[in-house]
């Protein structure tokens, strides 16, 4: 069989060795509560590096302390945190993984002390803190904190940086009229609501020219919340800007009841790459080789990306590969085992 999934891609000067990609998962771990990476960090990432994922892309890391989910989240806003990111990196390179951040900002979702920022002064529901309106100051911080990020990231030899911009967190926050009731120009209309996630792609494209992508929730799951039709002209802004691929997950920006069965995002990702005609990644309960050989082939996405089945199992690529009946490279360390 000749597997989709074990095929290599090419985006700008990176090439995965396969399309397996191991999804940003917050593992709130930073036991000092500095952002720093920590031994379970590197245990973490290099078992899935070791396992034969072609990509592994970080947690959400803050672009700012205001900014963390939690205490626990690894950071990217000092340079003393370069040290232990220089150090992930490259043990994920030495088993030969290509390494991914994700960018992100937590916005009216960051369970901290102090003050935290939303595009409205709305908590997310009845037991959330309220957050601040961010001023356009706040909203220059920003962006330039994300600048700040994508040069720290780039100097700690990442090939792939990821804009969070799903999971009700702050850019995702803008993007939703139902978290976003501005009426300047970020907010009042949908090409207001896109102007944060434009003016951040932009500002981290000075700094940064490798591969791109974004992660969104295309789905809201609300009757006044967006769905993939909404997100297809943003993805179409958005491969104008330089974006290389799209990572389609869905929801969180409000409480919501989300059917979720094998495969349940899997349209989202379907509809944005071949309505916008830009590189997808899928997400969701995504379990077996089969079904992810199903995806590439029929073309509705061009990555598969893995959560929980990656927690499960860190040499989940081994397991696909037998189910696709292909031979796949093995650590030589464990070659007796995987023949």
């Amino acid at each position: 069989m000749n597997a989709k999934l074990f095929s290599p891609l090419t985006i700008k000067d990176v090439t995965f060795k396969n399309r397996i990609v191991m999804s940003p998962m917050c593992m709130y771990s930073c036991t000092a509560q500095d952002g720093k990476v920590t031994n379970w960090h590197l245990t973490h990432y290099t078992s899935r590096a070791v396992g034969q994922v072609g990509l592994i892309i970080t947690e959400a890391t803050a672009v700012t302390p205001q900014g963390r989910i939690s205490y626990g989240d690894l950071g990217i806003w000092n340079d003393e945190q370069m040290e232990g990111l220089k150090k992930l990196v490259n043990v994920i390179h030495e088993h030969g993984a290509k390494a991914g951040i994700q960018l992100a900002h937590a916005g009216r979702k960051a369970e901290l002390e102090g003050t935290i920022l939303a595009p409205s002064a709305v908590p997310f529901d009845d037991k959330s803190k309220t957050p601040k309106e961010a001023s356009k100051s706040d909203i220059q911080e920003v962006i330039a904190a994300f600048t700040e990020g994508a040069r720290r990231a780039k100097e700690a030899g990442f090939d792939v940086i990821e804009l969070h911009a799903a999971h009700g967190y702050l850019i995702h926050e803008f993007l939703s009229p139902l978290s976003n009731h501005r009426e300047d120009e970020y907010g009042g209309n949908a090409a207001n609501r896109y102007r944060l996630l434009g003016e951040v792609i932009d500002a981290v494209k000075t700094e940064w020219q490798g591969p791109l992508f974004v992660r969104i929730s295309a789905h809201d799951y609300h009757e006044e919340g967006y769905t993939p039709d909404d997100y297809v002209p943003y993805a179409k802004k958005m491969k104008e800007q330089g974006v290389d691929l799209i990572d389609c997950s869905s929801g969180a920006v409000v409480p919501a009841k989300i059917d979720v069965y094998p495969g349940y995002q899997v349209p989202y990702s379907d509809q944005i790459r071949n309505q916008a005609n830009i590189a997808t990644g899928a997400v969701g309960l995504i379990t077996s080789g089969i079904q992810a050989e199903e995806i590439l082939k029929n073309n509705r996405a061009d990555l598969v990306f893995l959560a929980r089945e990656l927690l499960r199992n860190p040499y989940w690529p081994r397991a696909a590969a037998k189910e696709l009946g292909v031979s796949i490279e093995s650590p030589k360390q464990y070659e007796r085992a995987w023949k």
